[in-house]
């Protein structure tokens, strides 16, 4: 589990966290059963309050990616393969539909939007 936290992101830092996780999971690093470690273990190691760090697992866990088992931990759900690429074209079309509408207010056309998503791709 690799997290990087970029305090001047404009992203919450719970989503920072959630969101890492969630792409750890859906390519595969992070496969179904793992451990994640205990939420205090996190919060240390990233430098962050325990609470920002169980708002991250709230999320994953609603969003059906991270279960949690009372008395034992947080673990990865189980998912097919079908599933977790659903899940990744789901993440990616939702982030995509939120942000396009500030590429929109450039007055860029679809071409152009696409020609600029290749060059930084």
């Amino acid at each position: 589990m690799d997290i990087v936290i970029s305090p001047t992101s404009d992203q919450p830092i719970y989503v920072q966290i959630a969101e890492q996780l969630a792409a750890q999971i859906l390519r595969g690093d992070l496969p179904e059963g793992t451990a994640l470690p205990p939420i205090r273990t996190v919060a240390r190691q990233l430098e962050v309050s325990v609470i920002t760090v169980k708002k991250a697992w709230e999320e994953l866990t609603r969003s059906g990616l991270i279960h949690a088992t009372v008395g034992k931990g947080s673990f990865v759900a189980p998912h097919s393969a079908r599933e977790l690429d659903q899940d990744r074209d789901k993440t990616a079309l939702d982030r995509l539909a939120k942000d396009l509408p500030f590429f929109r207010t450039l007055g860029l056309t679809e071409d152009e939007f696409v020609r600029l998503v290749r060059r930084v791709y």
